[in-house]
């Protein structure tokens, strides 16, 4: 195997002088998501910064990845399926490696995910590429940080509509499945991170009142609102 091949390989000291425009060229970043449409936004940005992009939609995931590639910076959103984020934030946190940004809806969980270790925190919904740059740009190991004024990239992002249907179809598979408090709670989490990047209130409201069991009708109506939902993005997209 070349050092071109090996992912484990330092970035070419070329890869270190980025051009403007394009702050991260040549940076490998891991983005820890459940969210498609989310993840899209990631994406884009990335594509625009010039950054290699991979993705893992749970912790186990995540950690596959990380058995066979080595990441300039993880991005671990909080909410995922088989576990807290901040778990996988401390648990990076005690190695010499990748520098990690927190990801999430709830600005609340801020304080957590730093205290976990993480370097930044990035707050749904993403938009502004510019921010993102920065953001990775304060996360990255010593060795990998550009000195010096850079310029950004200062434009938005609209994920596409379709990964915003797959996650809202996901939803309604989940509550059929939402008997117990454990999955009842994470889809929970997972609508209003989907409702905050979607900019849904009404989802969103809907999504914290799954969380109360007692509550008369809330299943009724989520289901109702997430199949308006599915059937208004496939008109759109």
């Amino acid at each position: 195997m070349t050092e071109q091949d090996d992912p484990f390989a330092p970035l070419p000291a070329m890869l270190r002088r980025r051009p403007a425009g394009r702050p991260l060229l040549g940076l490998r970043l891991l983005l820890v998501e459940d969210s498609r449409f989310a993840a899209e936004a990631v994406r884009l940005m990335c594509l625009k910064s010039g950054a290699r992009l991979r993705r893992a939609d749970s912790i186990a995931t995540a950690k596959r990845h990380l058995s066979a590639y080595a990441p300039a910076v993880v991005i671990v959103d909080l909410g995922l399926p088989d576990g807290e984020g901040e778990d996988l934030i401390a648990e990076l946190n005690t190695i010499d490696g990748p520098g990690v940004l927190a990801l999430s809806g709830d600005p609340d969980r801020e304080g957590t995910a730093r205290a976990a270790g993480a370097h930044g925190f990035l707050h749904k919904p993403l938009g502004g590429v510019a921010e993102f740059q920065i953001a990775v740009s304060a996360a990255l190991p010593a060795d990998l940080q550009q000195h010096g004024p850079r310029a950004l990239t200062c434009e938005y992002v609209v994920p596409d509509l379709l990964a915003l249907k797959d996650d809202l179809a996901h939803a309604v598979e989940l509550l059929d499945a939402a008997t117990d408090t454990q999955t009842r709670d994470y889809l929970a989490h997972f609508l209003r991170g989907l409702a905050t990047s979607a900019g849904d209130q009404k989802l969103a409201q809907a999504a914290s009142e799954l969380i109360e069991p007692d509550r008369q009708g809330v299943r009724t109506q989520l289901r109702d609102i997430l199949t308006k939902r599915v059937q208004e993005t496939s008109r759109i997209a």
